[in-house]
This record gives structure tokens, C-alpha cells and sequence, in this order.
């Protein structure tokens, strides 16, 4: 049995978490640079609690700047064990309507411009990502989403494209007819591979503001629009989260999916051809298989 600490990674809209106990912001220091802001800790429902605004407290961050490495290091060195990451999205599904949440269990990675790994030359590690989100935290999120009423939908593909412009008609008709995705978002990539480089359990948990630009009734994003819907969705997240203490519980048990046990078998490189920097910069992420 290990002690949880939850980690919420708050997309647009979510800066803070409600009713934290001796609630205080750290600023962490991590060799990969510094996280998109200071960090909330606290205590809920009995349960240890962790909160970075993604894109830090005032929105200064965009998707494709966010220091993603920077912040999974960080949550990791606290000693988070599971991730909820809560974020906008677009809806390429009818029946996925604005004001709605998703349960995302897929994705399709079309960033760019970011880095997507803690390893490289010097030490290389593969990991799985056939089923990138953990199953366990999926069902605390889905019961807790009930409990306060959010019409939710277990399991969805997610678009992660690279942005900050939103799709063109055609990309968007390519996405949801040929590639059957359901939703589309702009943050989950990265932050999903690196989470479980990390060995934390991860949930992505997506809001939906907008019906992308496919759907003839609406047309194109209204950032305005998008706005507005953000607003009550906040509201709903915020209620959600308080919810998740009592499903998540206060101690857990090894990830009966793996999560915490990804890097048990996924670096290659020779203990002595291992680059000593990347191995130091490397101490919270996969210190557990790399000093044993």
C-alpha cells in the first residue's frame, strides 16, 4: 500500500481547486526547466492534493509552449501518484454536445513542435501507449461526474493537434469521418506519453465547448462561444473534483493496469554506456529502475 496524492493538471478555465485544507503554492524546481507556474498542495477529504495550471494562473501559456516535461517532473517529485488532466476540447460526435465531458481513453498525436520525451541519446526508453490512460481512474472520474449530474461519455479518441489556430473544414471532416476520432484538443500531447515515462497513473477528462468547425448548424469556433461554455463547465469540473478523494481513496494499491510499472522493462541502454547527465536529470522520473 502506498499513500495517493492526486495530481490535477487544470486546463482553461481551472486555476484553482476549491476547499483545499492548509492550501499553499510551491514553486518546484525541475531539471527540465521550470513548470508553467507554482504549484497548489493541500488536503481534501482526508486525501493529499496537488494542482498546476497548465497553462499558468492567467492564461500565459500556449499549447504548444507549455513546459510539459517540465510539469509531469515536477508532479513526480512531489510524489503524485495519479494524474487527472482536465481540459477543453472540440466534438466531432453529434450525441458529444457542448457543456458535456469525456472520458478520453485514446489518442492520435498530431503535434509538432514539443518535446515528447524524458528519454534519449544516452538513455533510451520505450514505453507502451496502446492503452495510454488508466482504467482505474477513468471509473473514479466517471462515477464522480454522475454524482454531480455532468452528462458524461466513458471512452473517446482525442485529436491532440498542435494549434493555437483551430482546425480548417477539411481537417476537421478528415478527423472525424476517415480517422474516427470523437474529440479534438491541443494539450493531452505530450503530457499522456510523459506521464507514463513517469509511471503515474493518468485520466484525461475532456470539456466540451465547441463542435469543431465540421458540423454545418454551427459552423466555425467562436472563441466567444467557447468562452462562455468554459464557464459552466469549470463550475461542473470543480465539483467533480471534490468528488474524487472519497473514489480514489487516501491509499492505494499497485496499479492493477501497470501504470506505476512502466519503466520496468523499457530502458535499453547499458547501465555503463549511459549518459551520467540525462541519468541525473532523470532522478524523479525513473529513479526507481534506474538505481536499483
Amino acid at each position: 500500500m502506498t499513500k495517493t496524492k492526486i495530481g490535477i493538471i487544470g486546463g482553461s478555465g481551472i486555476y484553482q481547486i476549491d476547499g483545499l485544507q492548509n492550501a499553499a503554492w510551491h514553486q518546484v524546481d525541475s531539471p527540465w526547466g521550470s513548470p508553467s507556474d507554482a504549484i497548489l498542495t493541500g488536503v481534501l477529504a482526508g486525501v493529499d492534493m496537488v494542482f498546476l495550471p497548465r497553462h499558468g494562473r492567467g492564461h500565459v501559456h500556449s499549447p504548444s509552449t507549455v513546459p510539459y516535461r517540465a510539469n509531469i517532473d515536477a508532479l513526480k517529485r512531489l510524489g503524485v501518484t495519479d494524474v487527472i488532466s482536465i481540459s477543453a476540447c472540440g466534438s466531432f460526435r453529434e450525441e458529444m454536445a457542448p457543456g458535456d465531458f469525456v472520458i478520453v481513453d485514446q489518442f492520435i498525436d498530431r503535434t509538432i513542435a514539443r518535446e515528447k520525451s524524458f528519454f534519449g541519446s544516452g538513455c533510451v526508453g520505450h514505453v507502451s501507449l496502446a492503452h495510454p490512460t488508466c482504467p482505474r481512474l477513468g471509473d473514479a472520474c466517471e462515477t464522480a461526474a454522475r454524482d454531480t449530474g455532468i452528462t458524461v461519455h466513458r471512452g473517446g479518441t482525442y485529436l491532440a493537434m498542435e494549434g493555437p489556430q483551430f482546425s480548417t473544414l477539411a481537417e476537421s471532416r478528415m478527423y472525424r469521418e476517415s480517422w474516427g476520432c470523437d474529440v479534438i484538443g491541443m494539450t493531452n500531447m505530450p503530457e499522456a506519453k510523459l506521464a507514463r515515462e513517469a509511471e503515474l497513473c493518468y485520466a484525461s477528462l475532456a470539456m466540451i465547448t465547441d463542435y469543431d468547425s465540421w458540423h454545418p448548424d454551427h459552423g466555425e469556433v467562436d472563441i466567444s462561444d467557447i468562452i462562455a461554455t468554459l464557464t459552466g463547465n469549470a463550475d461542473n469540473a470543480r465539483s467533480l473534483v471534490r468528488r474524487l478523494p472519497a473514489l480514489v481513496g487516501a491509499e492505494r494499491q499497485p496499479c492493477p493496469h501497470g501504470c506505476d510499472r512502466a519503466l520496468d522493462h523499457a530502458i535499453l541502454t547499458a547501465p555503463d554506456a549511459r549518459d551520467p547527465a540525462l541519468v541525473a536529470r532523470l532522478d524523479a522520473v525513473a529513479g526507481r529502475v534506474l538505481n536499483r
